[in-house]
């Protein structure tokens, strides 16, 4: 199994046209034991704040995932996260989703921000910090990349 964080926007993208039907199928996926689901305190304050199907869609997965700690290793990889410029003050959480996800020794992120966690150039940037920190690399993809297709 592959031990892999999802952000809140996977969760999200389940109800999102255009994310729907790959985030459907990444979830399918944790059930079929292909992946070992972890998530944060961070995801369950965000997924609060969604519509209430986003919250129920949530809970259904609760004992299919792991829910990481932010320890106080999360807290200062955020803070270099922050500090080589990867993200600004206003994307805390983001770099927070990073950091969680490397401490807890995840071997990939599952997303949909393209802005702060799936982006060509941030990605290496995060290894970059993570290397420096004694984190392993992560690998950091949309579930549309990780998800498996028919072969035709």
């Amino acid at each position: 199994m592959i031990k892999v964080y999802a952000d809140t926007s996977v969760f999200g993208g389940v109800f999102d046209e255009e994310f729907s039907e790959p985030s459907k199928k990444f979830f399918e996926e944790v059930q079929s034991e292909r992946f070992l689901l972890v998530t944060s305190a961070i995801v369950q304050a965000e997924i609060e704040a969604a519509p209430q199907k986003v919250c129920d869609f949530f809970q259904q997965y609760t004992g299919l995932f792991d829910i990481a700690e932010i320890s106080q290793k999360v807290l200062e990889l955020r803070k270099a996260y922050l500090d080589a410029n990867i993200v600004t003050i206003n994307s805390l959480d983001d770099a927070a989703h990073v950091a969680v996800a490397s401490v807890s020794k995840c071997q990939m992120i599952v997303s949909w921000n393209f802005r702060h966690i799936v982006h060509f150039e941030k990605i290496p940037k995060y290894n970059a910090v993570n290397t420096i920190m004694g984190h392993d690399h992560i690998d950091i993809y949309s579930p549309l990349e990780v998800i498996q297709y028919d072969e035709s």
